[in-house]
C-alpha cells in the first residue's frame, strides 16, 4: 500500500475505535475480553503502548534501509515469548492504569493517536525507522502494522461490549492485501465473507471449517503470528 493509503487507514481506523469508547459506563471498561487477563481498559491501554512506540521512533535516527516487511515483521520469534508478552501485558495493564476515569482514557487515546499521525504525515517519503525489536523498516510498513493491531484489537474489544464490528472499510482492505498480497487480495472477495468476518477466520478468532480451510489455502492468506 502507498504511504497515504496507510496513513487514511491508520486515521480511519483509530478514529472509529476513539468513537466507540467515547462515552463508555466504567462497568463497561471492567468488561473482560478474549485477550486474557486484559478488560476493556486494558486492551486499549495495549493500543495506545503499541501507537506511543511511534514519536520516539521518530526522533531516532533513520535507518539506511529497509530490511524487513509488515509481513515479515509477525515472524513468530522472541517478541511472541512468554516473556515477552508478560512484559506487554504490564506495560498495557500500566498505561490503562494512569486516566482518573474512562472518560479521560479515552481523550487520551484520541490524543495519542492523533499526535502519531500529526508527526507521520510530516515525514518524507520512503522514510525509514527502527522498531523496540530491532527491525530496519519503512515507516509505511510499520504504520500498517499499527492498523493491524488498532483493528483486530477493534474487533476484540467490540465483541467485549456486545456491539457490531466497526472495521473501516479502509483498514479492511489493508487488512486483505497484507495477508494476500497486493495482487490477490481481491481474490478475499472469492470467500463471501465481510471484511470484519475475514478478518476473524485469518487470525484465528473464528474457526475455519474444513472446506473454508481448503480454500484459504488455495487463496494463499498468510496466517500472522499475534502473541
Amino acid at each position: 500500500m502507498g504511504d497515504d493509503q496507510v496513513l487514511e487507514a491508520f486515521q480511519l481506523e483509530c478514529g472509529a475505535l476513539g468513537d466507540a469508547v467515547a462515552g463508555l459506563s466504567e462497568a463497561e471498561w471492567d468488561l473482560p475480553t478474549r485477550c486474557s487477563p486484559w478488560t476493556v481498559r486494558d486492551l486499549l491501554g495495549h493500543v495506545c503502548v503499541v501507537i506511543d512506540w511511534l514519536p520516539a521512533m521518530l526522533d531516532a535516527p533513520s535507518p539506511g534501509e529497509a530490511e524487513i516487511t509488515a509481513v515479515e515483521y509477525y515472524r513468530p520469534d522472541g517478541r511472541f515469548s512468554p516473556q515477552t508478552n508478560g512484559k506487554r501485558i504490564a506495560l498495557a495493564q500500566d498505561r490503562a492504569a494512569r486516566p482518573a476515569d474512562g472518560a479521560a482514557f479515552a481523550e487520551d487515546f484520541a490524543a495519542t493517536w492523533r499526535r502519531v499521525d500529526r508527526l507521520c504525515r510530516a515525514q518524507p517519503g520512503g522514510r525509514t525507522v527502527r522498531t523496540r525489536h530491532g527491525d530496519a523498516m519503512l515507516l509505511s510498513e510499520f504504520l500498517l502494522t499499527r492498523v493491524v493491531e488498532v483493528a483486530v484489537h477493534g474487533l476484540d474489544l467490540a465483541d467485549a461490549l456486545g456491539r457490531e464490528a466497526w472495521l473501516t472499510p479502509a483498514a479492511g482492505d489493508a487488512m486483505a492485501e497484507l495477508l494476500l498480497g497486493a495482487e490477490h487480495a481481491p481474490a478475499a472477495d472469492k470467500l463471501e465473507w465481510s471484511r470484519s468476518r475475514f478478518l476473524r477466520k485469518a487470525t484465528g478468532r473464528e474457526p475455519l471449517n474444513e472446506a473454508e480451510a481448503a480454500q484459504v489455502e488455495r487463496l494463499g492468506i498468510r496466517w500472522l503470528a499475534l502473541g
